[in-house]
């Protein structure tokens, strides 16, 4: 029999972890079957890169057992700020990021941390940092281009006129 696949699996993996998180009874289930791998030999490392989760988690997750029971795998107060984007807007946001940032009206031709905070701030009224924004990238699964300084328009032509080509300095405006 030949091997089933799935289409687009870093795709699919994404969504079925959004879909993991929407809910404190399915992050207990993803807790549990967690466990159950590990009962079943697996190392924390291994069920971490399965889960797609950090090492470290899957130890606490162990500890936690231990200590208190299945019980204590139960969320808790979770700690840190709530996520800008709802689950919808982050599949909207997937989606969007598919296309070309011209496509959605912006001026940029590549995703980067600067074209995606305008692209949050127009489309869902989010205003978030490039470095967020950089997160962002990572969580999906995206590689964004290496963000460079952006010098103000007035400085830019300067420093191009003064110093030569941008490409031949490295991309870089002289400071």
């Amino acid at each position: 029999m030949r091997k089933l696949q799935i289409d687009d699996s870093g795709v699919m993996r994404i969504a079925i972890q959004q879909e993991i998180g929407r809910s404190e009874e399915s992050r207990y289930d993803h807790r549990l079957h967690g466990l159950l791998l590990l009962a079943a030999g697996h190392s924390c490392r291994e069920v971490a890169e399965l889960f797609g989760e950090d090492d470290t988690t899957v130890q606490r997750w162990v500890h936690r057992v231990q200590q208190g029971g299945l019980q204590a795998l139960r969320e808790s107060e979770r700690p840190g700020r709530p996520r800008s984007l709802d689950s919808m807007q982050w599949r909207e946001l997937q989606s969007d990021l598919r296309l070309s940032p011209r496509d959605l009206g912006l001026a940029a031709t590549a995703w980067d941390g600067f074209t995606l905070a305008e692209h949050l701030r127009r489309r869902f009224g989010i205003q978030l940092g490039v470095r967020q924004c950089q997160r962002i990238f990572r969580q999906m699964g995206l590689r964004a281009p290496e963000v460079q300084p952006r010098a103000a328009p007035g400085e830019q032509q300067r420093a191009i006129e003064n110093h030569g080509d941008l490409a031949a300095a490295g991309n870089r405006i002289p400071t």
